[in-house]
């Protein structure tokens, strides 16, 4: 049987170098590409920068990644692999929609089920991975992040009205648990996301169903000129868990409050962050990972900073 070629199909396809950078360049969340470029760029060390990036097609280059990201990967953690997996997996199929390769590259790998803890923090890497993953809805990627970068509670966030939102200063006024009103922020990513949510609406909720009302609803819950209603916790509740093997949308408030406390906010600036007028209430919330304790040691010791 004799070989089938894609005309021209080498002399347009790219070094991998270039083709990983192509792929970065186009996403847009600094975090998530940070942690894509771990993995592509562990590639191409394996593989050779300036390959081809078709140099990853055939069943020998199949074999070759297997091995390698096993041997690489292989020992760590599911939630670990499967980012990983995940960033290889995206920039794989941004190459075959440039027409440079036509295969799965990654076939012979699976992602790992997790035991899913539904009350620990998610590791930055994790929450990178979900929020730039690919094939989400426009309403559940910006309820995310807004959740994430807010570290406000599923329930305020879903009350946010679109009155209610001062999109040029990234802000916006919730009623906190017990009823105080309180202020959100965000950053970069929820304000590019938002207005093209909105398009253009001026009132109603935030985020709305898909589709109509079907049952009476006050009138603070409907987008009057859809008919809309107001996204339920429940209903998004179910999304999120749907998309992430079990997490729950309190999680993302949960990792948000850690990583503000790894990357050194005060007391002061978590109590405003979460909402929370005790500091005890906070504590739970805003435990340092072990990860991040060990970067701390490692930042102070010494004889490192010597080497």
């Amino acid at each position: 049987m004799g070989v089938v070629h894609r005309i021209g199909a080498d002399l347009q396809a790219p070094a991998l170098k270039d083709a990983i950078e192509g792929f970065l360049t186009g996403v847009s969340n600094p975090n998530t590409a940070r942690a894509y470029a771990a993995a592509l760029r562990a590639l191409a060390e394996k593989f050779g920068p300036y390959t081809s990036v078709t140099a990853v097609e055939g069943e020998a280059a199949a074999d070759r990644i297997a091995a390698w990201f096993i041997e690489r990967w292989g020992s760590r953690s599911a939630a670990t692999v499967n980012a990983r997996l995940n960033a290889l997996a995206s920039a794989c199929g941004w190459w075959r929609d440039q027409g440079w390769i036509t295969e799965d590259p990654l076939r012979r790998l699976k992602r790992r089920p997790v035991e899913v803890d539904r009350t620990r923090s998610l590791d930055r890497a994790e929450v990178a991975e979900l929020l730039g993953r690919e094939g989400i809805a426009l309403r559940e990627r910006t309820l995310w992040r807004l959740l994430y970068e807010s570290a406000a509670r599923a329930s305020e966030v879903l009350g946010l009205d679109v009155d209610e939102l001062d999109l040029r200063n990234r802000r916006a006024k919730v009623r906190r648990k017990g009823g105080a009103v309180d202020v959100i922020v965000w950053r970069t990513g929820t304000a590019r996301l938002l207005p093209r949510l909105l398009d253009g609406r001026r009132t109603g909720p935030v985020f709305t169903t898909n589709r109509r009302a079907r049952v009476e609803l006050p009138p603070a819950d409907i987008e009057a000129g859809s008919g809309k209603a107001r996204l339920s916790y429940r209903r998004a509740a179910e999304l999120f868990e749907a998309a992430t093997g079990g997490w729950t949308l309190h999680q993302l408030r949960h990792s948000a409050l850690t990583h503000a406390a790894e990357d050194g906010a005060n007391t002061s600036t978590l109590l405003a962050y979460s909402g929370y007028t005790s500091v005890a209430s906070l504590a739970r919330y805003a435990r340092v990972s072990s990860e991040a304790l060990a970067r701390w040691q490692a930042g102070r010791d010494p004889a490192a900073r010597k080497a």
